[in-house]
């Protein structure tokens, strides 16, 4: 663990078992296990990232999914300034309950970002039968809440970089240069490529 101070504080919610511990897993330790318990309460894990320069540390809070832990989970998202919101890309409920928390971390921290990160993603791309969350309804909702769409797979690591990057950017950078530089450079999702999209 890493001993220098925490520059930014990010919140990873979203329903039980949509991945939200895989992709911290992945982000923090470029791993992936098929092993995981289900979490308690909250993990906290840290990484530093340059930019321009200037090296940005980030403490990453796992919390639980689970209905029961919500109150305790706004205790991890206060202050936060990033919220990384899960859904499973396989799951349509996932989305319904990731727009919960959309609503519940705007109510509650107006000043923090949120990340929309679609899971999973390495289960529809060789069968996009599997998938029951359409990308651009998705991105609509996106549009109308002023967060950023990430479509991720913590197996194959795909697109989770691209969002940690967005992410410690956005927060050092500030958001209007980032949000040009992410529509500049946006991938179809008809070239079945990882598609990433910005308000």
């Amino acid at each position: 663990m890493m001993s220098r101070k925490v520059d930014m504080k990010v919140v990873v919610l979203g329903q039980a078992s949509c991945g939200k511990t895989s992709l911290v897993e992945r982000l923090i330790y470029n791993r992936f296990n098929t092993n995981y318990q289900t979490t308690i309460g909250a993990a906290f894990g840290a990484r530093c990232m340059d930019v321009q320069g200037k090296q940005i540390c980030v403490g990453i809070w796992d919390t639980a999914g689970s209905e029961r832990y919500e109150a305790m989970s706004r205790i991890y998202y206060r202050e936060a300034k990033a919220a990384i919101i899960c859904y499973d890309i396989t799951n349509a409920e996932s989305s319904n309950r990731a727009k919960f928390w959309v609503s519940e971390v705007q109510k509650h921290e107006e000043d923090c970002r949120i990340f929309l990160c679609g899971t999973k993603l390495d289960l529809v791309m060789d069968k996009s039968q599997a998938r029951q969350v359409d990308y651009h309804d998705i991105s609509d909702y996106a549009e109308e809440v002023g967060a950023m769409v990430f479509e991720t797979s913590s197996k194959t690591g795909a697109n989770v970089e691209e969002l940690f990057r967005c992410i410690v950017e956005d927060f050092a950078l500030g958001h209007r240069e980032v949000m040009s530089t992410l529509q500049d450079s946006a991938i179809s999702l008809h070239d079945k490529k990882i598609s990433k999209r910005c308000c």
